[in-house]
């Protein structure tokens, strides 16, 4: 399950997470099973993420940073992945 405050800060949107995660550097972020559906996530840095089982359906991930991250049974359905 994904810890609250790295969701809670995700909510806050893009720009807020980038900028979190640049102070952060050696966070990596737990995402594991978090309902982030239809989600805007355009430029998001993910890198080294745990997103594992995470719901991404339809998501727009164009740009994303996903280097390193765990994907490992996430929903991408129809997620927009360009970039």
């Amino acid at each position: 399950m994904a810890k609250p405050k790295h969701l809670a800060k995700l909510k806050q949107g893009v720009m807020a997470w980038n900028a979190w995660r640049r102070g952060r550097l050696g966070i990596l972020p737990d995402l594991r099973e978090a309902s982030l559906q239809e989600a805007n996530l355009s430029g998001v840095d993910f890198h080294g993420a745990d997103l594992s089982k995470a719901y991404l359906r339809r998501a727009n991930l164009s740009r994303a940073s996903l280097s390193g991250a765990n994907l490992c049974g996430a929903d991408l359905r129809w997620a927009d992945l360009r970039q």
